[in-house]
């Protein structure tokens, strides 16, 4: 886990083969480019495609079912497609709006059975109306000197038909009539039967258009990439007969930048950033750690200067959510999720990113489940197998909450230990270390009592690393009296901190709350089903109703818990202890790569 070191590398030229190199760098993919025309800078490269050919492919892309797609096709037109797409688009949106509609319709006349509406010629100037009459108010209606009849009663609702010439008033009728439309309900059901073939040849078309989806991917990503470099172009300083070329390249690929320069007879200079420079943010973890970047990018990078948390946060981010779940029964269920999504998530590298990290929380949730014994919210019995490997007891309030503790101690201190590494060499890097000295200290005093024979050892070490904190924690130079003043104010700033410290500890008191939640919930719901099922009858249908619904509901919401705190435990605690800076990410100058979609 770290952030690759960079070089600044400006690449010199002669004009005329300006694209041809840019083009040859574009393919090395290696360059974060740097603009040297500050006074021309834009926020961001153009978009090299339409609106309309993104839709279009994401349209294409959504189709449940798609064609082997072809490599080649002297038919091919891109503008034809997109046309074709989005106009499938349109009237697959306008057919399912119609069926939806039908359908409704369908059940509105259903209860008043087929037939036609007569005209008002054929009733001899009557019309007539159709009401939907509550059945505690059809004395009313029996009332009423109306002709009527009532061609369907259900347990709520009787069905009325009243002829008259005009429509009845208020006080004959209790309710408004209803608008049954001018179609029969077999001629409905025809139109619905019209508008489901037309929907099954709209369906058709869009998986006949999929055969097309690598070539339109080629061609954005043709497309994309003669954007990139155009807008390159626009970064470069030119005179009439040289340009040159910047960007930062990380050290490992460096000799590769050189063999091409050298092969393409180009001048180059490599020179270390400098302390005013910020280069951007390259991140480098193993592929298994490697979706820690993620959930860092999800929130900030840390500064060039910083560290890497990227793996320590995998790990704490799957032991968060692990301690939210409590449950074995759960995890179990997210296994036989993730090993159903296993293959779909190995089709793209950000996927088999994710799948790591579902694995890692996965695991851990079995694991931490079967400590806190506790399957679906039931325990196992002391003599078990399962029994035997609970070693945890998730109603011992003192005891868990004090292991939320340390494990919140444990993360702040390994996020100190991390920056005084990282500013190893300097006398700033023993403040951290008086922060580890504390927590750890009131950690231990905490874990053995106050009347302990480690007490005073502790309060003398928490001492030490409140002089640690107030002595070094400011980087202001000594020139002349007064700046150890202001150093020792900046440390007395800093030694302030110790509230903080304290409540940032205390906040990982949620994983244990969170944790007795969501097992008391499962608890619950087991009770109130038991309770159910003791009911004669249709006890025990309502009983397991209880048990499926209540139990979805509470891993659905103890996922939601454990993906939110999880993540703010990491990126807001433990951000707050072990990274100080933001920097901006790499992006590499590189050639888009398609790959062609396989079933």
């Amino acid at each position: 886990m770290s952030i690759l070191r960079l070089k600044r590398l400006t690449l010199y030229g002669i004009s005329d083969r300006k694209d041809a190199i840019l083009d040859g760098l574009q393919g090395l993919g290696c360059a974060h480019l740097v603009n040297l025309r500050p006074s021309q800078r834009r926020a961001e490269m153009p978009s090299a495609q339409p609106k309309d050919t993104y839709e279009a492919l994401r349209y294409l892309m959504d189709s449940p079912v798609k064609r082997r797609p072809v490599s080649e096709d002297e038919d091919y037109d891109l503008d034809a497609i997109v046309e074709k797409a989005l106009w499938n688009r349109q009237r697959r949106r306008a057919v399912h709006d119609r069926i939806d509609e039908l359908k409704q319709q369908i059940r509105e006349l259903e209860p008043w059975g087929d037939f036609d509406h007569p005209s008002p010629l054929e009733l001899g100037g009557m019309q007539l109306w159709f009401y939907v009459v509550p059945l505690h108010r059809m004395k009313a209606v029996r009332a009423s000197d109306l002709t009527w009849h009532m061609v369907r009663k259900d347990n709520r609702n009787a069905y009325v038909v009243v002829i008259a010439e005009t429509q009845p008033s208020h006080e004959e009728m209790p309710v408004p009539p209803v608008d049954l439309g001018r179609y029969s309900l077999s001629e409905l059901q025809r139109q619905e039967e019209l508008a489901a073939a037309e929907a099954e040849e709209i369906f058709a078309e869009r998986w006949t258009l999929t055969r097309w989806l690598d070539l339109i991917k080629k061609d954005m990503a043709r497309a994309e990439n003669r954007a990139a470099l155009e807008f390159a172009g626009t970064q470069t300083h030119d005179t009439d007969d040289l340009f040159a070329v910047q960007g930062w390249v990380p050290e490992k690929r460096l000799q590769d930048v050189m063999s091409f320069a050298e092969r393409h007879e180009l001048a180059c200079t490599v020179e270390d950033p400098r302390p005013e420079d910020e280069p951007p943010v390259l991140l480098e973890n193993p592929p298994r750690l490697a979706a820690g970047e993620d959930l860092v990018a999800f929130f900030q990078l840390p500064g060039y200067r910083d560290w890497d948390p990227s793996a320590v946060i995998f790990v704490s981010f799957a032991l968060f959510f692990a301690m939210i779940l409590s449950d074995a029964g759960y995890a179990a269920v997210l296994l036989l999720g993730l090993a159903l999504l296993w293959p779909k998530m190995g089709r793209s590298a950000g996927g088999r990113r994710m799948r790591s990290l579902a694995a890692s929380v996965v695991g851990a949730s079995v694991v931490y489940g079967v400590l806190v014994g506790s399957y679906f919210g039931v325990a196992p019995s002391a003599g078990s197998v399962l029994g035997s490997l609970k070693i945890l007891e998730i109603n011992d309030f003192n005891s868990m909450m004090r292991l939320s503790v340390v494990v919140g101690g444990i993360h702040v201190v390994l996020a100190n230990l991390m920056v005084s590494w990282n500013r190893r060499g300097s006398p700033v890097a023993l403040a951290p270390l008086g922060w580890v000295i504390i927590v750890l200290a009131g950690l231990t005093i905490m874990l053995l009592g106050l009347d302990s024979a480690f007490t005073g050892v502790g309060w003398w070490l928490m001492g030490t690393g409140g002089a640690l904190i107030l002595l070094f924690s400011s980087e202001r130079p000594v020139k002349r009296a007064a700046d150890l003043f202001w150093r020792l104010l900046d440390g007395l700033k800093a030694v302030m901190g110790l509230s903080g410290a304290f409540g940032d500890v205390l906040s990982y008191l949620r994983l244990f709350a969170l944790g007795l939640s969501s097992a008391s919930l499962a608890v619950t719901f087991n009770q109130l089903a038991a309770q159910a099922m003791d009911t004669p009858g249709i006890g025990l249908l309502f009983g397991l109703a209880i048990l499926a619904l209540g139990h979805v509901l509470n891993i659905v919401l103890a996922i939601i818990s454990g993906v939110v705190h999880g993540l703010r435990l990491n990126l807001i605690e433990f951000y707050n202890w072990g990274v100080s800076g933001e920097g901006d990410k790499f992006k590499a100058f590189r050639k888009k790569e398609t790959l062609s979609w396989t079933q």
